[in-house]
């Protein structure tokens, strides 16, 4: 016998619109005043995070096209390719100032990079996010090809600068680019997978100094700039046959004159021009020129100036800041995260442009050895970037944790590196892992954390803001190691160097054992076989080689004594940090029980392997093509689909892999011996 009331409700039709209508209007209802959008009525945002109402499917996973698979391969182009210009040539500084000059200036290639990628990405973050990342991504790997052209074309040491200039601008696009869209491609409960995948790209480069190093010293370096630059022009035009995304949410509507008016123009002026010009000046300082110097303090000045004027601007003057209000949904999640961001970034520079200079200016110049020893940061840096990212989901958040574990292995890493000696290579191995490990698990997921809490619409912007805070943090770090660095190596050259001329070769010419002593700091070691009281005497370039290898170790010790401090301020916020767990299971679709196993393994080896040998299979495993039984579903990939066929969600945590950038030699510094009578000697520092 039937249920009267269910009789009545189903023998009456009409109600039933009226019951959807009434659903409807409830829905409406529960939309929040916060989660509107100001100045957009097209969609809003679900708990002041998610994206919602925009006519898109945000609870369910995309078919996986063709389309959709070249994309994401893509931007793996695009990502890799913003990384690669650096670390290939910041390995090889000796034989790039060896052709082209410029000894006294040649740290500005990298600088040059890092400065100009710092500066344009919140600018272009901003922009991205309101008019879409397919033209900003063409334009990104345009600058990069530019780039590379100059750089393997110059024919003096300023042209290369530009060059590497040009590439760092298009680095920056690129980088957060490439991160934007695998996060609007990827479903949000297998980001932690796509976003392995993708850092899982650089695996290749890895040992990027070891590539230098084999390319420069058995063919030209310059080759190293052709490679990147036809890198970059695959991603370019992969991006440009297979990558059209909809249109944004936070433009949708509008017309092109409204899009223009909600551009920050003066932010991006005054942010740009402040960080380049505040950079500048904190490079000059101590390195080419005195800090009481106008060619110190006006750069310096003027660009804090502008950087107090551009936060004032954002906050009262901007109709449409580029870092909107909507940014601060966990306001102090936010800010100990950029913190965070800030000091890692100055501890995070000790070891990537100090070891590996001091890998052969302590260890010796063969190209292969010097290559290895930079192996192990690299790796283990990815190693620490991917399985932090994963741990996230299996801990549902516990970010506290994790970036305290990341902090204390990255400080007493990076801290014990201090007992490094001319004969204990074989002790710093694990060591090197360590720091990497701390080092990775710090920059992934600060990136992370901070996509989390904030708007999905304002990915990139978010994800710009932590990439050039710890750019800035690395900048500020490596002038003052940099400093302490000159400050040690000076008296310690006098002592050895000088000392095992004087003492042992008898060599008394203040010009020639100064000469000897801007020659090491060059790491040009090869010279010193020619200079008078050297050439032609046995064993005499072997001992002042070694003096300068027992020099160098007793100054590169310091850095990392100085980076002590700047890790513990790091664990010290680290341990005041929210939980995100709450944020992290509002995404749709959230599977905290996501392993690491299954994000890095599965989804970068096990997946790929599959799809590349699926026609291997199906000639040889009949039941890997079996029709599935009808009462049961299959969990085989469909035909046609790519192995990224996982599951349900929008977008993906932007992280920004760590540059695992090689160089920094110290430049020459004005040396007088005491007790001999004075020289004129290069006062540049």
């Amino acid at each position: 016998m039937t249920d009267p009331e269910h009789d009545a409700a189903s023998s009456d039709g009409s109600n039933e619109i009226p019951n959807r209508e009434k659903a409807t209007l409830e829905h409406v209802e529960q939309i929040h005043t916060n989660e509107r959008v100001p100045g957009h009525n097209n969609y809003y945002e679900k708990g002041g995070l998610r994206t919602y109402g925009d006519g898109e499917d945000h609870d369910h996973e995309p078919k996986m096209t063709f389309s959709r698979a070249m994309s994401l391969v893509a931007m793996a182009f695009l990502w890799t390719g913003s990384q690669i210009p650096v670390y290939l040539f910041g390995g090889i500084p000796p034989y790039i100032y060896g052709d082209l000059g410029g000894i006294d200036r040649w740290i500005w290639f990298v600088l040059a990079n890092l400065l100009s990628l710092a500066s344009v990405c919140p600018f272009v973050g901003s922009i991205s996010d309101l008019i879409g990342r397919r033209w900003v991504a063409i334009i990104g790997a345009t600058f990069l090809i530019v780039g590379m052209i100059i750089c393997s074309t110059a024919h003096s040491m300023n042209i290369f600068i530009g060059g590497m200039v040009f590439s760092g601008i298009g680095a920056g696009i690129n980088e957060l680019t490439a991160l934007a869209v695998t996060s609007e491609l990827a479903p949000t409960a297998q980001r932690g997978k796509y976003v392995a995948v993708l850092v899982f790209t650089i695996i290749p480069f890895c040992p990027s100094v070891l590539w230098g190093q084999l390319i420069a010293s058995h063919s030209s370096w310059r080759w190293i700039g052709l490679f990147c630059g036809l890198w970059a022009f695959i991603g370019l035009v992969m991006t440009a046959i297979f990558y059209f995304p909809p249109p944004r949410v936070n433009s949708q509507g509008l017309t092109r004159k409204e899009v223009l008016q909600q551009i920050d123009y003066v932010g991006g002026l005054l942010s740009i021009g402040g960080m380049l010009l505040f950079m500048m000046g904190m490079q000059w300082g101590g390195y080419e020129y005195s800090w009481h110097s106008a060619h110190v303090l006006v750069p310096l000045l003027l660009g804090a100036f502008m950087l107090v004027g551009f936060f004032f601007w954002e906050a009262k003057g901007a109709k449409y800041p580029m870092f909107p209000k909507r940014l601060r949904q966990e306001p102090r999640i936010l800010a100990l995260t950029l913190v965070i961001t800030f000091i890692s970034g100055a501890n995070f520079f000790s070891i990537l442009m100090f070891w590996p200079t001091q890998a052969f200016n302590v260890y010796g110049h063969d190209p292969v050895q010097v290559g290895i020893r930079g192996i192990p940061i690299g790796f283990s840096i990815l190693t620490g970037a991917c399985v932090v990212l994963a741990l996230l989901s299996v801990f549902r958040g516990h970010n506290r944790e994790l970036l305290i574990v990341s902090s204390i292995l990255m400080t007493a890493g990076c801290a014990s590196l201090a007992i490094a000696r001319r004969d204990n290579l074989y002790q710093l191995w694990g060591l090197l892992v360590l720091a990497g490990l701390g080092i990775g698990g710090i920059v992934v997921p600060a990136s992370i954390i901070s996509t989390i809490i904030c708007p999905d619409d304002l990915i990139a912007t978010v994800a710009a803001l932590t990439l050039a805070i710890r750019v800035i943090g690395g900048s500020i770090g490596y002038c003052v190691y940099y400093n302490v660095f000159v400050s040690k190596f000076v008296p310690a050259a006098k002592y050895f160097i000088g000392g095992t001329m004087e003492t042992k070769l008898n060599i008394t010419n203040v010009t020639v054992i100064t000469e000897a002593i801007e020659i090491t700091s060059a790491s040009l070691i090869q010279e010193l076989a020619y200079l008078p009281g050297i050439a032609g005497v046995p064993g005499a370039y072997e001992m002042v080689v070694y003096a300068g290898q027992v020099a160098y170790a007793e100054a590169y010790k310091y850095v990392y004594y100085v980076s002590i401090a700047f890790g513990s301020i790091s664990i010290i916020a680290a341990c005041f940090l929210g939980d995100i767990s709450k944020k992290a299971l509002s995404l749709p679709s959230f599977k905290p029980e996501a392993t690491a196993a299954r994000s890095c393994v599965e989804g970068a080896l096990t997946a790929w392997l599959t799809w590349l040998c699926r026609d291997w299979l199906k000639a040889r495993l009949p039941a890997f093509v079996a029709r599935p039984d009808p009462g049961h579903v299959s969990s085989s990939t469909p035909s046609g689909a790519s192995p990224f066929d996982t599951s349900a969600a929008q977008r993906t945590y932007p992280i920004h892999q760590p540059s695992l950038l090689s160089g920094l030699y110290p430049k020459k510094c004005g040396f007088q011996l005491q007790g001999t009578r004075p020289s004129p000697v290069s006062s540049h520092g």
